[in-house]
């Protein structure tokens, strides 16, 4: 570097004298005519150069003692360099005493679970396929239908999803827990997942609106985890050979026992989830009656917590109503619009909604759904549903609207889909279909040919996201204005 600024410095001094000589040799040539001056021309630019050579090369020595006195007052003493000759001597010596410390493997800064209470756990599906994990602690066996999601955040709001009621979750995403939980992303008043497996489990959140660890909410509410599980080759296994049933549970590997009691375990077809995930008693939120922009009567299969905040937040009163509750009983409370909302477990086996739904769909009354609240309005109209290989569950689902061609990213939590395509539903003929699922092209839309009826398979109110269909909030508030 020193060697290329003197060079630089050299190079400059040289132009500089040359210029002041060529000017020189001009005003001699000039002065050669017309008098002396020329002569006094080239002594002032034989000065010049003389000044300027002068200038650059004591600019050059300037520098160069500055960076040697700058490295000299940096440098190392003599006995700093022997300490640290010393150090490196003792760590070469305990290396070739202990050759093992070379292989030692790199520890992460954040564990997941540490400590000896772990012990060794796994998940078993029905088909004999069994995946090994640890459990930081202990627990029940847990036995249900397991699925993935692909959601990379917001499992505080897919444990607490009333429509995972009956389900183990896997969560594809590396590692959970790392934000923590809060009392505020709740989609229900407790976690409802039959168990949760995990690749790595973060053991101290950071998140400045963290209130407590994901461990231990979910230990409080007795829902089993399973950590440390090759989470990728269980999602591709699931993927191939479709969802089923499974079970969570502690040991080495599984046992007899764990086996006959998972063949014993109820399927998911059939299966009315419904009427375990519903409210006991009605009950309403938001304006007074006189202050409210509309009444909606909302079906509980299984709601969660934001369509109720929606809702709210648009000025409506909603009253919402077990999944029980008779069309007469719903027609008595007057309301500007009726809502039928998520929910788990199949949507054939809960006959008693899909009736009441048949008898409200005459027109007088606009209707929303949601989810489960979709499949039913399509049984209840003659469709029917179909059990999906493996679901729909995540938050970057691809579904396009076919009147307009645009395409939304969705958020979704299904097992079931009504069975159609884009000429319409097989055995509804006043149903027409309005969204397709980009990845299978199932269902995810329905629309009544002639009255303010519709609904979709995704979930407009997703928490925490995405946000690109939240807009049908509004065409059904725009309905109940114009009915």
């Amino acid at each position: 570097m020193y060697g290329i600024l003197i060079g630089i410095l050299l190079l400059d001094a040289l132009i500089l004298a040359t210029a002041v000589l060529l000017q020189a040799g001009q005003g001699g040539g000039l002065a050669s005519m017309g008098g002396g001056a020329g002569t006094e021309t080239i002594m002032g630019g034989r000065q010049a150069t003389t000044l300027l050579t002068k200038v650059t090369w004591w600019t050059a020595g300037i520098f160069l003692c500055s960076c040697r006195n700058r490295r000299t007052r940096f440098a190392p003493s003599s006995k700093a360099r022997g300490r640290r000759r010393h150090q490196s001597h003792r760590r070469s010596c305990r290396l070739k005493r202990n050759p093992r410390l070379l292989r030692r493997p790199r520890q992460h800064a954040h564990p997941a679970i540490a400590g000896p209470n772990r012990a060794p756990a796994y998940v078993l599906l029905e088909d004999g396929a069994w995946f090994p994990g640890t459990a930081p602690l202990p627990f029940e066996p847990a036995y249900a239908e397991v699925v993935f999601t692909t959601n990379l955040s917001g499992y505080q709001e897919v444990f607490t999803d009333p429509s995972y009621l009956g389900q183990i979750v896997v969560m594809t995403a590396p590692m959970i827990g790392n934000y923590g939980i809060n009392p505020e992303d709740v989609e229900s008043d407790r976690p409802r997942v039959a168990g949760v497996v995990v690749r790595e489990l973060s053991a101290t959140p950071s998140n400045w609106r963290a209130t407590g660890t994901l461990l231990d909410w979910l230990s409080g509410a007795a829902v089993p985890l399973v950590a440390d599980v090759d989470t990728r080759q269980l999602t591709r296994y699931i993927r191939s050979r479709g969802a089923m049933r499974g079970v969570l549970a502690l040991g080495e590997k599984p046992t007899d026992a764990i086996t006959a009691a998972l063949a014993a375990s109820p399927s998911m077809n059939g299966l009315d989830l419904a009427s375990v995930a519903t409210i006991p008693d009605a009950y309403s939120e938001g304006p007074a009656p006189g202050d409210a922009a509309h009444h909606v009567v909302a079906f509980d299969y299984g709601m969660k917590r934001n369509i109720l905040r929606l809702f709210v937040q648009k000025g409506c009163r909603v009253t919402v109503v077990p999944a029980r509750a008779t069309a007469g009983e719903v027609r008595a409370l007057k309301p500007d619009g009726v809502f039928l909302s998520n929910g788990p477990g199949d949507p054939a086996a809960v006959g008693y909604a899909i009736d009441t739904i048949r008898q409200l769909a005459d027109g007088t009354v606009p209707i929303f759904g949601i989810c489960l609240g979709h499949q039913l309005l399509g049984l209840a109209m003659g469709g029917e549903t179909v059990k999906l290989p493996y679901g729909h569950r995540g938050g970057n689902h691809p579904v396009r609207d076919l009147a307009t061609g645009q395409v939304l990213i969705t958020s979704q939590n299904h097992g079931f889909a009504v069975r159609g395509e884009t000429s319409g539903v097989p055995g509804a003929k006043s149903l027409e279909v309005t969204h397709l699922n980009l990845n299978d092209g199932t269902v995810e839309g329905i629309r009544h040919r002639e009255y303010p009826i519709f609904a979709v398979q995704y979930h407009p109110e997703a928490s925490p996201g995405p946000h690109d269909a939240q807009g049908h909030f509004q065409q059904f508030l725009q309905a109940l204005d114009t009915k």
